[in-house]
């Protein structure tokens, strides 16, 4: 018999060559008919795979996140089995799950997709759904399987078989379609139950844009019709909410092939954004004690030789530039330039925690095909710093570090969270990470423990850390649930050593401190990016580029308008007067549309009493003010950085 441990702590005995189904079934029948797929050991399996040794189990049904990603898996395989249906002879390279379904990227021979297919596909796939097909997974030699593509004549799963070895290959077939994949996949089609395919794109093979362009297809599946329609109505809101769309609405930011992909270029509007909340970042870190510093956009090869960015991060960075004899790269990181500034003077433990901060701009190559908006570009405003300590001092610094993030996240609304404290591979020591295995479990486990005693929600993920030590990535979550990676907050006992850091102890002696690597606003690419979609373009007052419109209803009240607008500039907000020739509802309308937090209306009966008429951004009208009065109640809602709800 094998022993099977649950999350509980209960465990039972089966026979060997049971499976996940069978033991759920054994549990419960309903059970057995929710889940999708099983945990075993920490590796998601078929349901139907049976189980030769001792496990550990975890039943995975659609509210957990593989769940989601095994179940949009299976639906790329059944959007494959349709498409080849229509377009025989079609090849397929990968369709994995994504973060919302899935996608596959195609060969169609020189043929070309267009909505009405998608149209098609969809009602294929739902008449093969309704089949139950059952997911088979069958182990395959290489031999075979080399064999199998070539009489297919697919160059493109050839190739993936270059790297696989016997033992490694699995086929996996559902109705008329089978393709290599390791899994893995929930028991039949009839899960499948409301599918969408959402769009059409290009994409080169390999992502190397050398290669030939792929047809890719996106598409999402749920397990009921209610779910997907509420999907749908999200992704409208969504659309509405992109920050590309809300950046050219509102003269946040612009690009330029002359200037390059990838690097953006601040209009007015997003510069006022930038500049108060890099006015943020300094109150909160003088507060806490840091010290501001300045850096180079550039240095020599020798210092990320040191780091050890260059064999670990090449492929990140942009190539050399080569000046009397010497290699100098654009940065990539802040945290070797920051590494100097603490050696550049004698420190004692009398001057740790040491915290230096800086808004640093870093230069990152990301491939063509992964730029989009302000999430991914190629160069980055980072709100960095990084905390030279003790390890006795690591506890509190890293706590008051969560901390920042959480002022943060109160400060803008954000109510959902989780921290994704990544961890090394072991396997990989040497090669992806340094090769100190005593010092990964001990700085891991004092993270986990911070974490553990703030009460701070967070996730463990293996093979994701830094290659210098583990981290916390946070991943925040906007009104309407979208999930963003904001930042990251960093253990390195790595480069300490690679720069020779040292501190004199209180015995006379000399240690390495530890580092603190931490970003809590992330870039101001990304972070106004998230923006932009949580306010749907409605900033709080704090934030808005423009705070106040004056919108006098004719010109022989411009003389009033001009008095306020003196007086509202007088105490630092960023007002201006609308003086077009138009009727008082068009620039009503117009200064919606431009989502300026407050509308002041004048006319004959504010002139006469010296008040303004307010009107709220989405709210409508708010009354009448004594301008003086108007001003104090703006000034502290601004001080305030409230949302003014």
């Amino acid at each position: 018999m094998i022993k099977i441990s649950f999350p509980d702590g209960a465990q039972r005995e089966y026979a060997p060559g049971t499976s996940s189904l069978d033991i759920a079934k054994s549990i419960s029948e309903g059970l057995a008919r929710k889940i999708l797929a099983a945990s075993v050991n920490g590796q998601v399996w078929d349901l139907n795979r049976p189980i030769y040794d001792d496990a550990t189990i975890k039943f995975l049904a659609w509210d957990e996140k593989d769940a989601k990603s095994t179940f949009w898996h299976s639906t790329a395989h059944l959007m494959a089995e349709a498409i080849e249906d229509r377009f025989p002879g079609v090849k397929f390279w990968v369709g994995p799950p994504v973060d919302n379904g899935f996608y596959y990227d195609i060969d169609l021979g020189g043929q070309s997709l267009h909505e009405e297919d998608l149209r098609a596909i969809e009602t294929k796939m739902a008449q093969l759904a309704k089949q139950n097909n059952p997911f088979i997974r069958k182990e395959v030699p290489k031999a075979d399987a080399i064999a199998y593509f070539e009489e297919k004549g697919d160059e493109y799963k050839l190739d993936l078989l270059q790297n696989l070895q016997d033992g490694e290959i699995t086929f996996y077939s559902q109705g008329a379609f089978t393709d290599l994949c390791r899994g893995p996949h929930i028991p039949h089609t009839g899960f499948i139950k409301a599918i969408k395919l959402t769009n059409i794109a290009g994409a080169y093979w390999k992502g190397d844009e050398k290669n030939k362009m792929l047809t890719r297809v996106y598409g999402v599946s749920f397990p009921s019709q209610k779910e997907l329609d509420e999907y749908l109505a999200l992704l409208e809101e969504a659309k509405k909410r992109d920050h590309r769309k809300l950046g050219k609405e509102l003269s946040i930011y612009t690009m330029d092939d002359d200037v390059g992909q990838g690097l953006i270029m601040w209009m007015p509007n997003g510069t006022i954004i930038i500049e108060e909340l890099e006015k943020l970042a300094k109150e909160t870190e003088e507060e806490a004690g840091y010290h501001r510093v300045v850096t180079p956009h550039i240095a020599k090869e020798s210092m990320y030789l040191t780091s050890g960015h260059l064999p670990y991060y090449a492929d990140s960075m942009y190539p050399p530039m080569e000046l009397e004899g010497e290699k100098y790269y654009l940065r990539a990181m802040n945290c070797p330039h920051h590494h100097k500034i603490f050696a550049a003077e004698p420190k004692s433990y009398r001057d740790l925690p040491y915290r230096i901060a800086e808004y640093g701009t870093v230069y990152r190559y990301e491939q063509s095909g992964e730029l989009f908006g302000l999430m991914r570009v190629r160069c980055l405003h980072m709100n960095d710093a990084h905390i030279y300590c003790t390890k006795e001092q690591f506890e509190q610094e890293f706590r008051a570090v969560n901390e920042m993030y959480l002022k943060y996240f109160k400060i803008f609304g954000i109510e959902k969270y989780v921290m994704r404290l990544s961890l090394h591979s072991p396997e990989k020591l040497g090669k992806k990470y340094v090769d100190e295995p005593e010092l990964w479990k001990e700085t891991e486990t004092m993270v986990r423990q911070v974490l553990i005693d703030s009460n701070i929600p967070f996730v463990e993920v293996q093979d994701e850390a830094a290659f210098y030590g583990p981290k916390i990535d946070v991943q925040i979550y906007s009104v309407i649930g979208r999930e963003f990676t904001l930042a990251t907050n960093q253990v390195d006992f790595s480069q300490g050593r690679s720069f020779k850091l040292s501190y004199t102890t209180a015995d006379n002696n000399h240690d390495t401190p530890l580092i603190i690597h931490r970003a809590p606003l992330g870039t101001h690419e990304r972070f106004i990016g998230f923006l932009l979609e949580h306010y749907a373009g409605k900033l709080p007052l704090w934030l808005s580029p423009q705070q106040v419109k004056i919108l006098p209803i004719s010109d022989k009240f411009m003389d009033y308008a001009q008095s306020v607008k003196k007086q509202l500039k007088a105490a630092g907000v960023r007002v201006s007067i609308d003086d077009r020739n138009e009727k008082i509802g068009k620039k009503i309308r117009d200064t919606e549309l431009q989502r300026v937090p407050y509308m002041l209306v004048l006319g004959e009966k504010e002139v006469n009493e010296g008040l303004v008429a307010i009107r709220r951004q989405g709210k409508g009208d708010a009354g009448t003010m004594p301008v003086q009065e108007f001003v104090t109640v703006l000034s502290r809602e601004i001080k305030e950085r409230s949302s003014g709800d």
